[in-house]
């Protein structure tokens, strides 16, 4: 009898730390993620301030403009995790020709303006790059956490399902950071 209930306390015990360290793992997730988002917004409000300046002095690149304005929203307006991927590979293509029609003009490349909105976009990118790789890395122990024995017993009768790595998707050139050049 006592053994009985000593096995269904320590089931219980093992059933309530499993639950609690799984919920525990999916709100990290949550928060990593989170952070990623908050660089990415304050990406998104630099781009554009440096639109705009470039805008001064380059004035017949509307092609370009109108490319990194679109990859923009889409980025802006992207719902999932695999979404936000791609449209972030897309904005850093398109961010690449920026800065590409920037190079052509010396006077843009001087105004301390332009040099400033290079210098965040530049930060604001490194710490992209690390909100992403904490946010796998969670992702990485939140699922895998799932999956091992027993708490895939667990984590199956309870909902819990895989998270999306962030990947960014594309050509080699879109899987490479912004090249932000300081001259």
């Amino acid at each position: 009898m006592i053994y009985g209930i000593i096995a269904i306390v320590l089931v219980g015990l093992f059933f309530m730390l499993t639950y609690n360290g799984l919920v525990t793992l999916r709100q990290r997730v949550k928060n990593a993620w989170s952070q990623v988002d908050v660089q990415l917004r304050r990406r998104y409000d630099l781009i554009p301030n440096l639109v705009n300046t470039v805008k001064g002095y380059v004035k017949h690149e509307r092609e370009t403009f109108e490319k990194v304005t679109e990859a923009r929203t889409r980025a802006m307006s992207a719902g999932t995790v695999q979404e936000q991927a791609n449209a972030e590979s897309m904005l850093s293509g398109t961010l690449k020709s920026l800065f590409a029609v920037a190079e052509n003009y010396p006077q843009l490349k001087a105004d301390s303006n332009f040099k400033q909105l290079q210098e965040e976009l530049g930060n604001t990118e490194s710490k992209i790059a690390f909100a992403r790789q904490f946010y796998n890395d969670t992702v990485q122990k939140y699922n895998t956490k799932i999956q091992v024995f027993p708490t895939v017993l667990i984590a199956g009768m309870l909902g819990f399902t895989e998270e999306t790595y962030f990947n960014l998707d594309g050509d080699a050139a879109a899987r490479q950071p912004v090249d932000v050049k300081f001259d």
